[in-house]
């Protein structure tokens, strides 16, 4: 051991002298620091050999313990004799000169000897894994069900999910994408059940990636879009093994993405994004009543303030005599129009959700509580809005926290704004207007090819068991029709007859 520190720190300082000299004299390229050269010699074969890997993705210990004193110790004249001698699973003998640099920054050890220095070498795996700890979910919390989420490492993802699906007929194929980051995607299906065309659709998507680096799972949910400039998310993300593991039995697709705690779920529609994956452990009648709360939170969310915008400016004359009162008082001393009064308070809304989400998290709540409250109380006094805006709109901030998917949370924050626009443009009609041209682009938009608005268009009344409302589990016989999975029943139709449901 002390003997492979020694030629270590020996090689480091020798490249050390010799670089500055070499690339003075002969122009070469610089050379990573953390890229390691290594010789050895093996005293019971007079053997000298040479070891070449990267320190930053290579373990140390693994080399010190499992690699190193075999091969100063063991019987060992050529590149065949490592089979005999090296307990490592991963091991690879070749001659391909052009897998060096791939397999060096993958954390592998590239062995070479005297004798066979530029026909025959080996690779040893030595990766080095650097991950957390499985934790619970931050995003998509729930308090009835596992308490596992997605970490950074692909590895352990998949892990998660083949010990929800311990079958053969789950395919893993992975991808490396990212021209310099060399990501490592896995795409996830259950063979036989998923359609063919869906998953020939992602597989051709995934190759044709031309990008520099991929950071994160975003990356690819954004360069595999149907519709790059919309702003409805057509994937699902999540940090669910349970869902990730759910969606595949229904004979969806799954992506997982190295580096990244979030996987991707296509195709996808519009109501998964308001369906939280808690509602599967409750009583249907209970999670039917949570999704309804949910839509509606969300609709009110969007519409409360151009509603109040539209009848302030154009439909007073709508508003019941008691309400009127009320808003007249309530309005009294303000300066500013409607439309400038509830742009003020939206955009304050704004910058303490953001404020709040870049701060660390303690002093981010405390910004969010406190500044809402000084800011709102301080606004009201100073006569710069009414009481009974600043209601609705903590209101519509509350309804709009309900969405258990993030993503799509932030698209409904942006959806108020085009609508108070059109409110104050032509009032109810402007909302209408407005409507329109939404319902338009949700009944274009696709996910995979498939309608993003499914099962409401097109009309699928075998899919609505599971949308909206949610029935009972001994009524969900039939995969969505709109997936044209290959194997259609989830499980025989007479057994439903049979047996009751779990949660009935």
């Amino acid at each position: 051991m002390n003997f492979f520190k020694k030629s270590w720190k020996k090689k480091e300082a020798t490249t050390s002298n010799q670089q500055p000299q070499q690339q003075n004299m002969q122009g070469n390229q610089p050379k990573s620091h953390d890229l390691k050269e290594v010789k050895f010699f093996n005293s019971r074969t007079n053997l000298h050999f040479s070891l070449k890997f990267i320190s930053t993705l290579t373990d140390e210990e693994i080399i010190q313990k499992d690699v190193l004193p075999y091969l100063l110790e063991e019987w060992f004249e050529k590149i065949e004799d490592l089979n005999k001698i090296l307990p490592v699973a991963d091991f690879e003998i070749s001659t391909d000169l052009s897998q060096i640099e791939q397999k060096l920054y993958n954390g592998y050890v590239l062995l070479r000897t005297e004798h066979e220095n530029n026909s025959k070498f080996a690779f040893i795996s030595a990766q080095q894994q650097v991950t957390r700890t499985v934790s619970a979910p931050e995003i998509e919390f729930s308090v009835i069900g596992p308490k596992e989420a997605f970490i950074e490492s692909i590895d352990q993802n998949l892990n998660l999910i083949r010990k929800r699906l311990p079958i053969k007929e789950l395919i893993i194929e992975e991808f490396k994408v990212g021209n310099f980051s060399k990501t490592k995607v896995a795409l996830l299906y259950i063979n036989g059940t998923a359609n063919t065309e869906n998953i020939d659709t992602l597989r051709q998507r995934l190759k044709a990636v031309d990008f520099d680096a991929i950071s994160d799972s975003s990356f690819i949910e954004q360069i595999l879009s149907d519709n790059h400039s919309s702003p409805f998310p057509v994937f699902l993300d999540t940090e669910r093994p349970d869902r990730a593991a759910g969606v595949l039995s229904q004979g969806k697709a799954v992506i997982v993405v190295d580096g990244s705690p979030h996987a991707l779920i296509g195709p996808t529609t519009l109501i998964e994004f308001f369906v939280s994956f808690e509602d599967y452990y409750i009583n249907w009648g209970i999670a039917t009543f949570f999704r309804l709360l949910r839509i509606f939170a969300v609709l009110f969310s969007i519409l409360v303030t151009p509603l109040y915008v539209a009848a302030l400016t154009y439909h007073y004359h709508l508003i019941p005599t008691n309400l009127m009162s009320t808003l007249i008082s309530s309005r009294q001393g303000v300066p500013f129009p409607p439309i400038l009064e509830a742009l003020v308070l939206e955009l304050t809304i704004e910058l303490l959700r953001e404020a709040g989400a870049r701060l660390p998290t303690k002093i981010g709540q405390t910004i969010g509580i406190v500044g809402g409250i000084v800011i709102g109380t301080a606004s009201v006094d100073a006569g710069f809005t009414s009481n009974v805006l600043l209601i609705l709109i903590a209101l519509a901030a509350l309804a709009s926290f309900t969405t258990p998917v993030y993503k799509i949370g932030n698209t409904i924050r942006i959806l108020r704004f085009p609508f108070l626009l059109f409110a104050q443009l032509w009032g109810l009609l402007g909302i209408v207007f407005c409507f329109c041209i939404l319902l338009t682009h949700l009944i274009r938009l696709t996910s995979l090819g498939r309608p993003y608005l499914e099962p409401l268009y097109p009309l699928r009344f075998p899919d609505l068991k599971d949308t909206i409302v949610r029935l009972g589990f001994n009524k969900q016989i039939l995969r969505p029709l709109y997936l044209q999975t290959k194997n259609t029943f989830r499980f025989p139709p007479k057994d439903a007859k049979r047996k009751k449901d779990i949660d009935e």
